[in-house]
């Protein structure tokens, strides 16, 4: 089906699905090129909703890399929602691009986004609708090629079966040294398995096909054999040493609807050198690197009058860790004020927290602050190496009230290691404490003032000191739940949420499991499990019968947990940090015994065999 014959049929359907203009393109500062014969065509693929993806800074940043390569035009797509997806079905309309209205399959390469284990089957439901075969195995050398990255490749096994190639770490270079491959081997005429060969050649490239997983009788991952000798033993991730000059878009895309985030977002810093033990990005994207504050300056200025945004935000897994944090937003706020542009700056620490730039801040617009302590009790705090102690919470809110803000939103995690009814009460008493805190700051009245308190499931993940210990069952978090409900009842002014047990145990399946997953994966599908992450969508009964007829039950290692030194599912990634380093970690949590930031010294993650850290050197 030809891109006009496309275009004919979308016609006919828009007018029958909520927001068409998800399905339409033709945004400002997209790219629309009428690409030549010798044109290498890259849809890049987020696995869910429009609103979702086109909030999504990667995606930015890869597509303003890929059609910065020579040759080449990268063209996107999302998931359709269940009413388009219906009426496509009815119309034979297969899943297309939204520059050019191209149908996938003649694409050249077809590249999705890992970033929650939840859009998994969305991913099939874009490669079915696009009339793409599943099984990288049955596609045949016209077929575009499959390929995935982000933080949840780095465990790609339950989806092994259906990528040709899995890209892990930085992706800016990796993803153009592929597409080069890719493109000479389409003027040469090779075959894939030659792609494939070559392309295992690229570091942070993982090919599936090339490595078969091992099982002992009792169905344990025992180890991975290789298929083909060239193979490497290990695959260690890809790393830019120097974001400061690494390509970053300079005219966004501006959605025609509103989606999640709709704002400029500059990337200030990748990495964090915190060492939080329940976290994977902490571990993932090491070594902290950071943009200058003039570079960052001149990226939000370029953005902001090439989109008409009104807000811009600062990215980076710990904002307020730059090493010149302050100067930076005291001379972006300066900027913000004269345009009317408001600030947001996510992912603050309580401990460092720049008090002055709070305040500035109220120049244009307060909004709700937001905080994570993660954990109720001090002991649990260290355990988890969230490193805050009680007292730099209080002073921080303190302060916060002093300044006028009026809304707090807490975050938790409920499940962690060692954790104990003791630590549930600490939840509820620290927000307790902090309403109090406002009404004695306010004369004796609570006012507007009001905290949100949001307790998430814990999830172990794969590359962190907690990869090896078991996730509480769907028993027992719903029993801490109900009794976290019942202190939060008591509360006024304390609002309390907590998140769906089954789909943290079906998060927690998929970040640690291995290729036996691809068949749960594929009934899922066949059952009409879609849009997973979506609690209007998500269907239990048709996870329950996938998994239950694939015999994924609660005594599968990945919820069970894994005894150190076993063998891991995702033991093939090398993504830095050693095994020795998780080790000691996980020991010291045992233990509630903390690590110091490696801003102050290194802690000897391993990471140095492969890359000079010098974010230590930025704070001498």
């Amino acid at each position: 089906m030809n891109n006009t014959e496309v275009l004919r049929r979308l016609e006919t359907i828009l007018p029958l699905v909520e927001k068409p203009a998800r399905y339409i393109g033709g945004e400002p500062n997209c790219v629309i090129r009428d690409p030549g014969p010798g044109t290498f065509r890259f849809a890049f693929c987020f696995p869910d909703s429009y609103e979702i993806g086109m909030s999504y800074l990667g995606m930015q940043i890869l597509y303003n890399v890929l059609n910065n390569t020579e040759d080449c035009c990268c063209e996107r797509a999302f998931a359709p929602e269940k009413d388009m997806e219906e009426e496509m079905r009815k119309a034979g309309l297969p899943l297309f691009t939204l520059e050019t209205k191209t149908p996938l399959s003649q694409t050249d390469m077809v590249g999705f986004t890992l970033q929650y284990e939840l859009s998994y089957t969305n991913i099939l439901l874009m490669l079915d609708l696009a009339g793409i075969p599943l099984n990288s195995r049955d596609r045949s050398e016209s077929d575009p090629l499959i390929v995935c990255g982000g933080p949840c490749a780095f465990n790609a096994e339950p989806l092994a079966d259906f990528f040709d190639v899995v890209m892990t770490g930085d992706g800016e270079l990796q993803i153009r040294e592929l597409v080069r491959l890719a493109q000479r081997r389409k003027r040469e005429g090779q075959t894939k398995e030659w792609f494939l060969r070559k392309a295992a050649d690229i570091r942070g490239v993982y090919v599936p096909s090339f490595y078969e997983p091992l099982y002992d009788e009792n169905g344990r991952y025992c180890g991975m054999k290789k298929l083909w000798d060239g193979a490497p033993d290990r695959v260690l991730k890809a790393i830019i040493d120097d974001i400061e000059t690494a390509e970053f878009p300079e005219t966004n895309i501006v959605p025609l609807i509103e989606v999640v985030h709709d704002r400029s977002v500059v990337e200030i810093m990748r990495g964090c050198s915190r060492g939080c033990r329940f976290c994977q990005a902490g571990m993932l994207y090491r070594p902290v690197r950071q943009r200058t504050p003039d570079r960052i300056c001149e990226l939000a200025r370029k953005q902001l009058e090439s989109s008409g945004n009104s807000e811009l935000s600062l990215l980076s897994l710990s904002t307020s860790d730059h090493s010149e944090f302050e100067e930076l937003v005291l001379k972006l706020m300066d900027y913000c004020q004269k345009k009317q542009i408001s600030l947001s700056l996510p992912s603050l620490r309580l401990d460092n927290f720049a008090f002055k730039v709070m305040d500035e801040m109220q120049r244009i617009r307060k909004t709700g602050l937001t905080f994570a302590p993660e954990a109720g009790t001090q002991r649990l705090r260290d355990v988890i190496n969230k490193n805050i102690s009680e007292e730099e919470i209080f002073t921080a809110l303190n302060k916060a009230i002093d300044l006028g803000w009026t809304s707090v939103k807490l975050y938790f995690m409920m499940g962690l290691p060692t954790e104990t009814d003791e630590d549930l009460d600490g939840i509820a008493d620290l927000a307790d404490r902090i309403m109090k805190l406002a009404i004695y700051k306010n004369g004796g009245s609570r006012g507007r003032f009001s905290v949100s308190v949001s307790v998430a499931n814990f999830v172990p993940k794969p590359f962190t000191p907690f990869q090896w210990v078991p996730q509480d069952t769907e028993k027992e978090f719903e029993r801490k739940h109900y009794y976290l409900a019942d202190k939060f009842r008591k509360l006024k002014g304390v609002t309390y949420h907590y998140h769906g047990s089954f789909t943290s145990r079906l998060e927690a399946i998929f970040a640690r499991g291995g290729r036996e997953l691809c068949e749960t994966l594929r009934r899922a599908y066949s059952y009409g499990c879609t849009f997973d992450a979506w609690t209007e969508h998500f269907s239990r009964e048709g996870w329950e019968r996938a998994l239950k007829e694939t015999g994924i039950d609660d005594s599968c290692a990945a919820l069970r947990g894994f005894e150190p030194g076993s063998p891991l599912p995702w033991e093939i990634i090398d993504c830095g940090v050693t095994e020795s380093f998780l080790l000691r970690e996980y020991e010291k949590a045992q233990k509630a015994v903390t690590t110091k930031d490696c801003r102050y010294g290194c802690n000897g993650c391993g990471l140095n065999r492969y890359t000079e850290c010098r974010w230590g050197d930025i704070y001498e």
